[in-house]
């Protein structure tokens, strides 16, 4: 039942946001034509936390945006983020638990890099919706950090969030969002990554996030 209602409002999403208005295509006043971004966990990951514990993440993320009208948002996402357990973990099943028990850590880590599309749509004043899609070219490590084996994985989300600007030329925003995510399983995975990984879904519902971004 969660895979299908993960499956509905991808599609719905996808749909709302594919009706774009031919008027606003074509619609000149647009005040910055780029815009770049990041989630707020990356510079709190390079300043809080320790980037060689076991279970840091060490997720660098950078988002570039060209505004095609006052509507419509194209963009190419760059991201790069290492695992320590499965992602399909979710907070119903106690994630925050799990990582302070260690129970479900993998027998070293997955290291992982992509760069993907992404395509946003402004739907009510702030309001927006994007998808993005994250081709993920994976490599696993074992507990030394030596390398194991390589792995593919495309990682799909979609957002739904509010767009706020501040200042006089509103040139700096921040977009709070709640995020769900879906992606394929690695049929490369060494063995004990795949035995950790089919325990739990390929999916991650409602993550909260803030992303902060500047115009230009």
């Amino acid at each position: 039942m969660k895979i299908l209602f993960a499956i509905v409002l991808f599609s719905c999403t996808i749909s709302a946001i594919a009706q774009t208005d031919s008027t606003n295509l074509k619609d000149p006043d647009v005040t910055y034509k780029w815009r770049i971004s990041i989630p707020y966990f990356v510079p709190e990951g390079l300043i809080v936390d320790k980037w060689n514990d076991h279970t840091s993440v060490q997720h660098l993320e950078l988002h570039v945006k060209r505004n095609l009208d006052n509507k419509n948002i194209i963009g190419l996402k760059f991201a790069h983020f290492r695992l320590f357990q499965s992602m399909g973990i979710t907070w119903w099943d106690g994630l925050l638990d799990k990582i302070e028990s260690g129970t479900e850590y993998y027998p070293g880590h997955v290291r992982t890099f992509g760069v993907g599309l992404t395509y946003q749509r402004m739907i009510w004043k702030g309001l927006f919706a994007t998808a993005e899609v994250l081709p993920q070219f994976q490599t696993y490590l074992d507990l030394d950090g030596d390398k194991i084996k390589n792995g593919f994985k495309l990682y799909n989300s979609i957002h739904l969030g509010y767009h706020l600007s501040f200042f006089k030329k509103k040139r700096f925003f921040i977009e709070p969002q709640i995020n769900c995510m879906l992606w394929t399983r690695d049929n490369n995975a060494p063995a004990g990554f795949r035995q950790l990984n089919d325990k739990w879904r390929n999916y991650f519902l409602l993550e909260p996030q803030i992303y902060l971004g500047v115009n230009f």
